[in-house]
């Protein structure tokens, strides 16, 4: 037998072929190539290199021959384009290139050393061959170290010399003579005329020329007369003749004219469209009641009111159990067909409780309102509507209360009514009433609060605490919906009602409702804002009263406690409030100083003392509680102990400002000498204290009437507080009161540049130029301050005050668009309105001012200046203001004068609320030494006395 072998397919077969596989070329089957398979061997020319060649062939541009930029021999050979430039760039292309890129940066790498080295040296030796301008004069520039205060004083100021005479010859150019036509027109314009017009003479007089020359005159008395004889003419036809006088009603004759409905076609049109529109809605569908209502309405507007009767009519008989047809029927008929038409209403629709409120009120009789309000409560006795109706026609309030009783049984989920019965019923029984709704209302939480505060008005309110807790307790078990901010706004009518121990036994009880512990704190002050801002100030102080007993050490709390019961309380609730205060926050300083401030202002000075040493004894160091006994000793007028207390706050408390205060205290007793010591020393160990330095230049300029020495003090403190404004602002005007204008000009030049963008200091600069009278300088130096600082109120006021009278009205525009809340812009725009007699306006303006930095003094004393002559009289006198046309008394005396209005008044109190502390003229006057201890009533008279509206 024949054994056959199976065949075995070879694997690579089935496989792929390998890249780059020709079939065949093994055995020489290799096959031919064209040229259109490669392509050309090079890239033709460009285009450009076409029309350049062609170029050079003409003659028109360089040869072949000639130096080309595009030559190949000038290629770049990292470029390629050239011969490769077609080809494509593979990723073994890209892996060289970046091989390359790594070598060539670890080459520079390692030359890099090398290479700043050598660059150094050569930087070395071009500086020592060609050194620099101030470097040549370094040498000279150390020397200047050595020269002294009085040596630079004597230094005379620089003048520009330069081309003097060839500048003023060039500005002499610029004069010409004035053209004689210039002086002729203006010596015309100022001469009188003696001769008549041409036209004139021609027409005899001052007629219109203009009407002279064709012939015709206009009367201009004829229009009136036209105009008064048509009016008599309507008058006439509206009039009624009675014993040949003619009698016309003026508001009848307004009210007739009111009431005239012209119809134009357009209108009847579109009234014959709807009434046939409506005729077929009510013939299609007669059981639609809307259909009849605008159908019936339609006529009334057309002023057929038999029509619309007949129409509403049919809708009654088509459509008998719809209350709106019926209504609008008794709405469209007189009252005795109304009450016709509601009796035909009540036969068909007996459940309907407008119709049965509607002929109620078609009813003129008290008693029959009673009659009908009892019918339709026995067929409608679940009607809280109708019971209230019944309930409050009622004048007995026994027969009130049956009703209510009777109210409460058929419809006992109307909490309306439990309350109102509970109201009239007495205590006991109230009770009873409240714990019978209460079973019928489960989750109703105006009954628990109507049950405290009937229990709060008896006088029991312990009980009130009980009840609503049970009543939180009792509402979440029955799952009610009520969360914190609605039981807090609960609260705040409860207030507002008067009751106090149901407002605070609530907020107690849910204060703390779905308020995570670590967020308690924050919320609540939240809350307690809220409410004062609602004006709810009971609600908010229990707020803090459940805030405390949780923070007892919470300084924060205490102080916005005690602020609102100095704010909205009374002075025993505030003292009893910070008594607490301290006695758990022994630390806090603001809490004793408020108990004392609050025992000065009362009068009891020794009680105020008494509280100082408690803060002492609990804060020994405090600066605060030092300065506050000081300055209680000196409003005293105790200036030996002041000063023991000064030499031992300078031991314990050993601070900036206990050794101003110090000196501040030696020179208000005239002993300028005591006061320079403790300054120096004082500077020594604060040597960036800038008031001290203050203190001692003004000391010295002043006192001591020694400006050298001033301004070596005010030079040595820039130095070292180049920061401080205050200190350069004083160095200019000392500078300035010697009359040394450049060195100001210089010292305000150079604080500016260490501090830019200081609007102080270009204000200052400004004014300088102002009162030299350099107006054209003050105007370049405000243009450049305010591109340096755009929103800078100081300057725009300064640009309002220096634009002309016709120009300030935009540029207060300006103003108000860059800075629109500063308080100084505002008062100057309210000074514009002051100048131009727009009292109201101006008014508003200075409100706004104090409302938007009460802080500002310079604001109250403009608004007191301006009150004083604008305000409303309380006394006689041409303004009512004093001798002084400020309204303040002739000495600045205290207290009210006999010379300022009740608006001046009203600005003094709010003034005395507020404090004002700051502002330029606010300051000069209350740092006065002559006006030390006075109030702000006082200083705010003082500087209104001081000011003139000059706008």
């Amino acid at each position: 037998m024949y054994q056959f072998k199976q065949l075995v397919v070879p694997d690579f077969l089935n496989k792929k072929a390998p890249p780059n596989y020709i079939a065949g070329l093994g055995r020489g089957a290799t096959g031919f190539t064209t040229r259109s398979d490669i392509g050309p061997a090079r890239e033709g020319p460009t285009e450009a290199a076409l029309e350049k060649a062609k170029a050079a062939a003409e003659g028109k541009g360089p040869s072949n021959g000639g130096d080309d930029d595009d030559d190949e021999r000038f290629q770049d050979p990292d470029n390629e384009t050239g011969l490769f430039n077609a080809a494509p760039y593979e990723a073994d292309d890209e892996e060289a290139d970046r091989i390359y890129e790594e070598v060539d940066a670890k080459m520079d790498e390692r030359r890099r050393a090398r290479r700043e080295a050598r660059e150094r040296e050569e930087l070395e030796k071009y500086r020592k061959e060609r050194p620099k301008i101030q470097q040549q004069f370094a040498d000279l520039k150390r020397g200047l170290a050595a020269v002294s205060e009085d040596e630079w004083a004597s230094i005379p100021d620089v003048g520009d010399l330069v081309r003097k005479g060839k500048r003023q010859k060039k500005f002499a150019d610029k004069y010409v003579p004035v053209p004689d036509s210039v002086l002729l027109g203006a010596s015309s314009q100022s001469a009188l005329t003696n001769t008549l017009d041409a036209k004139q003479q021609l027409l005899g007089g001052f007629a219109t020329p203009a009407g002279a020359m064709d012939g015709t005159m206009t009367d201009f008395s004829q229009f009136g007369q036209a105009r008064d004889k048509v009016l008599g003419l309507k008058l006439d036809q509206i009039s009624d003749s009675v014993a040949g006088q003619s009698i016309v009603d003026p508001k009848g004759y307004l009210t007739d004219l009111s009431s005239i409905v012209v119809q134009s076609d357009a209108e009847i049109s579109d009234i014959k469209k709807a009434r046939s529109l409506l005729r077929s809605v009510t013939a299609t569908n007669p059981k639609h009641a809307p259909g009849w209502i605008a159908a019936a309405r339609l006529e009334e507007v057309a002023g057929k009111q038999g029509a619309a009767r007949e129409i509403i009519a049919k809708g009654c008989e088509e459509c008998p159990t719809s209350e709106d047809v019926w209504l609008e029927s008794a709405r469209l008929n007189t009252t005795d067909n109304a009450k016709v038409i509601l009796a035909q209403a009540i036969r068909h629709v007996p459940q309907s409780v407008k119709i049965w409120s509607k002929a109620c009120d078609l009813e003129s009789d008290p008693k029959g309102k009673k009659r009908v309000l009892r019918r339709a409560l026995e067929f409608i006795p679940n009607s809280v509507k109708l019971w209230k109706a019944a309930v409050s026609m009622e004048e007995d309030p026994d027969d009130a209360r049956i009703l209510l009783s009777r109210a409460v049984e058929c419809i006992p989920l109307a909490i309306e009514l439990w309350l109102a019965l509970a109201r009239l019923e007495s205590y006991e029984n109230a009770v009873k009433v409240i714990n019978k709704a209460r079973a019928k209302n489960p989750t109703s939480h105006e009954i628990w609060l109507a049950g405290a505060k009937l229990v709060e008005t008896n006088g029991n309110t312990k009980m009130v605490d009980v009840m609503l807790s049970r009543a939180v307790k009792a509402l979440a078990e029955k799952g009610s919906t009520l969360n914190r901010d609605n039981w807090i706004q609960e609260a705040e009518t409860a207030e507002k009602e008067g009751y106090v121990a149901t407002c605070q036994a609530i907020i107690a009880e849910t204060i703390g409702m779905g308020v995570e512990d670590e967020d308690r704190k924050s919320t609540w002050m939240e809350d307690a804002e809220s409410c004062i801002a609602h004006g709810s100030y009971i609600t908010a102080r229990a707020i803090y009263a459940h805030a405390l007993k949780v923070f007892p050490h919470k300084k924060s709390i205490w102080r916005r406690a005690a602020f609102l019961e100095k704010s909205h309380g009374t002075r025993d609730s505030l003292e009893e409030i910070l008594q607490r205060a301290v006695r758990y926050c022994p630390q806090a300083e603001v809490l004793w100083l408020m108990g004392a401030k609050e025992k000065w202002l009362a009068g009891d000075i020794p009680a105020a003392k008494g509280i100082l040493e408690a803060a002492f004894a609990a804060n020994p160091n405090s600066e605060q509680i030092w300065l506050a006994a000081i300055k209680l000793e000196v409003e005293t007028g105790e200036y030996a102990r002041a000063r023991i207390l000064l030499a031992s706050a300078r031991e314990k408390a050993n601070t900036e400002r206990v050794w101003m205060k110090s000196a501040v205290l030696e020179r208000q007793l005239g002993q300028p000498d005591a006061a320079l010591t403790l300054l120096a020393t004082g500077i020594a160990k604060f040597p960036t204290a800038p008031k001290l330095y203050m203190i001692k230049g003004q000391i010295e300029s002043a006192e001591k009437n020694d400006p050298v020495t001033a301004r070596e003090t005010y030079t040595k403190a820039i130095r070292a507080i180049p920061s401080s404004t205050p200190l350069w602002l004083l160095l200019s005007r000392l500078e300035e009161s010697t009359h040394q204008q450049t060195k100001a000009r210089a010292t305000l030049e150079k604080a500016r540049i260490m501090n830019p963008k200081n609007p102080q200091l270009w204000c200052e600069a400004v004014r300088v130029e102002t009162r030299a009278g350099n107006t054209p300088m003050a105007r370049a130096l405000l243009a450049k301050a305010l591109q340096e600082c755009p929103t800078s109120g100081m300057l725009w006021a300064e640009a309002i005050l220096m634009e002309p009278r016709a120009q300030r009205k935009t540029r207060s525009a300006d103003a108000l668009k860059k800075c629109e809340n500063d308080p100084v812009v505002v008062v100057t725009v309210a000074r514009l309105f002051w100048a131009e007699r727009k009292v109201d306006k101006a008014r508003n303006w200075f409100g706004r001012a104090v409302k938007t930095d009460p802080d500002l003094g310079d604001s109250w004393a403009w608004w007191y200046k301006f009150e004083g002559e604008h305000g409303e009289q309380q006394h006689g006198g041409a303004n009512g203001a004093g001798s002084n046309g400020t309204g303040a008394a002739p000495n600045g005396a205290n207290g009210a004068t006999t010379g300022e209005n009740e608006r001046q008044k009203d600005v003094v109190k709010a003034c005395i609320a507020a404090e004002p502390a700051h502002g330029e003229k606010w300051q000069a006057v209350a740092k006065d030494l002559a006006n030390v201890g006075k109030s702000s009533d006082e200083i705010l008279r003082i500087v209104a006395r001081g000011l003139v509206n000059t706008i």
